[in-house]
């Protein structure tokens, strides 16, 4: 799909289903949350090992039960850090992910609309009966606004 000859070279995100022409959101909220429990998991297995490890140092040196117990200490630590960090961590990522979200639908059909408007427009450029002055009018007027600089306000 050539638009202009000007954004026919930029790089364009795809977020649509090419079967179907169906806009697709790339965040995926299940795949974040899963990706959360992993994260709160590895955190609480490092604190679990390294409360294991800093309770081997003030047991006696000549304890029997030295190791198990220091494992036992250890998986204390990283269970209860995990009881207390996950529900919070996930409900935090369920919130980032539905802005994200929300974000990402406003962006696609933001470049939706601009691409539909810069189809038309080249359709009108095309045209032989319409003006070259509209021509020029319609086109500054998306360059404009897609430069930030609001819409052109025109006189009769």
């Amino acid at each position: 799909m050539k638009v202009l000859a000007d954004y026919s070279r930029c790089p364009r995100l795809c977020f649509t289903d090419r079967k179907s022409e169906r806009y697709e959101n790339p965040i995926n909220r299940k795949t974040e949350r899963n990706l959360t429990v992993l994260q709160s998991t590895g955190v609480s297995l490092l604190a679990g090992v390294t409360a294991g490890g800093i309770s081997t140092c003030f047991m006696k040196e000549g304890a029997k039960h030295k190791l198990p117990i220091a494992v036992a200490i250890g998986a204390a630590v990283g269970l209860l850090t995990a009881v207390l960090t996950i529900p919070t961590k996930i409900y935090d990522r369920k919130v980032k992910s539905f802005v994200r979200e929300k974000e990402m639908d406003v962006f696609s059909r933001d470049r939706e609309l601009k691409s539909n408007i810069l189809t038309e427009v080249d359709k009108e450029i095309k045209d032989k009966d319409v003006s070259l002055d509209q021509k020029i009018n319609h086109y500054t007027s998306i360059q404009m606004a897609n430069n930030g600089n609001g819409m052109l306000i025109k006189g009769a």
